[in-house]
């Protein structure tokens, strides 16, 4: 079975940092894609960032270009989201996803997903 589970949320200043962390679990796959959405009270979920094993790839929301890295460690079976310069609209509860093919960041085409992190910054 499956099982994505994240770590690392929390509460922080506006300018301050997160790294965000998803292991894997009962998951393999040679090619693969994962990625981070967030979902907010009273909004959709949105994509955040997606990383595709196929070339190390890599897709960004323009809200957090620039502030936002996603990276992945293979061997961990783990994903990361560092997250710097942190605003108050960041807040939201975080979900780490993954599916066996190459994904945008449309939260529809992903087939597995962890129960969330909540990330909370304030001005």
């Amino acid at each position: 079975q499956v099982q994505l589970v994240e770590s690392g949320g929390g509460s922080v200043q506006a300018g301050g940092s997160l790294r965000l962390s998803c292991a894997a679990f009962g998951y393999s796959s040679s090619s693969d894609c994962m990625a981070w959405f967030r979902q907010a009270p009273g909004k959709e979920r949105e994509g955040v960032a997606t990383i595709y094993t196929g070339g190390g790839s890599a897709a960004y929301a323009d809200s957090v270009k620039g502030r936002f890295t996603i990276s992945r460690d293979n061997a961990k079976s783990t994903v990361y989201l560092q997250m710097n310069s942190l605003k108050p609209e960041d807040t939201a509860m975080y979900y780490c996803a993954a599916d066996p093919f190459l994904r945008g960041l449309t939260p529809e085409e992903y087939k597995y997903w962890g129960q969330g992190t909540q990330v909370t910054v304030s001005s």
